[in-house]
């Protein structure tokens, strides 16, 4: 796309990374990444440490020089970086605050945010606390809240000048089990609204949670974007099913399931537990159907 065109032409692609690359020293961190993201997608980096994930997140947000370039809804990050980073929302692993309220901090975050909008962010700062679960600690010190009320005070920043791409850097690494789902379940209502989301991970259920594909990410190379389900069957091509049957059908579910040539056995709970690939875990249930046998509920590990 040239310079010349308006951004509005690239409202289907919020972002759009092409031939990105980074160099420090001898090590290549990036080398000539390129991918596109649609308006409501979300992409999970995934690969090990030092694989390039925070370096991009980096090069979008224009914290670093890179070669290669990158457009946020048509803006050049090079050329017209202000008007680029206008337009994400970043939220990092761990956010550093000042010693002050809430509220204070909403509001000092949205001065800084507030020059050049329309809108000053300033007044979405109720409707943000609100939304996610805020309001009632608006007047605590930020030291006093819990990582998971932290975390989504740092969503809350991001969100203040209401931006149509959304950047995070492991986003649920400090949280506690609980406080991970309802801030993927923030997350995922971001997305159904239009939001743009691209977030490093290094968790399997933040990835099946959130992203809608997964750029694999190896010593700076984008080595191919894959769905979240086919990155679960490589990272654990078997799963354990729990089956809960009734407890006089036990002995024939188990009887029935082994002959079907599946690892099954009967454990404490009165359940039954059978391995199998994880592009089978429907056909244990349909070979107890066929037998006429019910299965009351199932979980998957």
């Amino acid at each position: 796309m040239s310079n010349s065109q308006s951004p509005i032409a690239n409202r289907q692609f919020p972002i759009q990374v092409n031939s990105v690359s980074k160099r420090y020293g001898t090590v290549q961190a990036l080398d000539e990444v390129s991918f596109a993201a649609k308006e409501g997608q979300a992409l999970a980096l995934w690969g090990e440490n030092g694989a390039g994930k925070t370096t991009l997140l980096k090069a979008i947000l224009g914290l670093i020089d890179f070669d290669g370039s990158i457009e946020i809804e048509g803006h050049d990050a090079k050329q017209a970086g202000k008007l680029a980073r206008r337009r994400i929302g970043y939220v990092p692993q761990e956010a550093i605050f000042y010693d002050w309220p809430v509220q204070a901090t909403m509001e000092f975050y949205a001065h800084l945010k507030g020059t050049g909008n329309l809108r000053p962010p300033s007044e979405r700062i109720p409707a943000l606390l609100t939304r996610l679960g805020l309001a009632e600690h608006a007047d605590k010190p930020v030291p006093a809240l819990s990582g998971g009320l932290k975390q989504r005070l740092a969503l809350a920043i991001a969100l203040l000048a209401d931006p149509p791409v959304l950047l995070l850097d492991e986003p649920t690494a400090n949280l506690d089990a609980q406080a991970r789902r309802d801030y993927l379940a923030l997350l995922a209502g971001l997305r159904l609204e239009g939001k743009t989301i691209i977030f490093a991970s290094h968790r399997l259920e933040e990835v099946l949670a959130l992203a809608d594909q997964v750029l694999l990410l190896e010593q700076g190379q984008l080595l191919e974007i894959i769905g979240p389900q086919a990155l679960q069957v490589r990272l654990a091509p078997e799963v354990e099913l729990t089956l809960w049957v009734a407890e006089g059908q036990r002995p024939a579910a188990l009887v029935h399931l082994q002959q079907a040539g599946l690892a099954t056995h009967l454990n404490g709970r009165g359940t039954v537990v059978v391995r199998v690939h994880n592009n089978q875990k429907v056909m244990p249930l349909q070979t107890l159907q066929s037998k006429g046998i019910s299965v009351k509920d199932f979980e998957v590990e």
